[in-house]
């Protein structure tokens, strides 16, 4: 798509509808934009602490006390086997923990570790009394289906629907426009 935009001289700005800045981010779309000349890409949506804001809202849905020291959060990433992208998902449950009295650690659907169950059972045998996995995923699918399986206590809602999602993609695109070579 972004070469088919180059080749009829139309500049393209490429919005990575994804969380974290993995292999898709910094090769297959870092690639298409430097095939394409007229055409940049924006970073990932995340880490951003509105996307925080949205999984302690989804958290609180799901009935979790942020001032229970003993209910964890596992936050649930598709996963991937780039460290960035691994980085980026520690660095969103850094964010969260600081509104949050339990730990909060990560897992993930696959290619990075530990997996959401392992996750999960590390945050019982580490004293929680109550384990909640926190969606960090947009919206529901194959990854999301196999959280209900991790052996939580509660799941949460993906974070799609949410206005503040769409504030994020925004800004994103504007922060990436203002550095398009004229």
């Amino acid at each position: 798509m972004v070469a088919g935009l180059a080749a009829d001289g139309r500049p393209a700005v490429v919005v990575p509808l994804l969380l974290s800045g993995g292999y898709h981010v910094h090769v297959d779309i870092a690639g298409a934009v430097a095939d394409a000349g007229s055409a940049v890409a924006a970073r990932p949506l995340g880490p951003d602490p509105r996307l925080v804001a949205v999984l302690h809202d989804r958290l609180l849905e799901a009935g979790a006390d942020p001032r229970d020291p003993l209910t964890a959060v596992v936050l649930a990433a598709a996963g991937s086997s780039d460290v960035r992208a691994v980085a980026d998902v520690e660095d969103t449950a850094d964010l969260l923990q600081r509104s949050w009295a339990g730990p909060v650690t990560t897992g993930y659907g696959s290619a990075a570790t530990p997996p959401v169950p392992d996750a999960v059972l590390a945050a019982r045998r580490g004293g929680a009394e109550r384990v909640v996995v926190a969606s960090y995923l947009l919206a529901p699918g194959h990854f999301h289906d196999k959280l209900g399986g991790a052996g939580a206590d509660a799941v949460t809602a993906p974070l799609l629907p949410d206005d503040r999602i769409a504030a994020v993609l925004l800004d994103r695109y504007d922060v990436a426009v203002a550095a398009f070579p004229t």
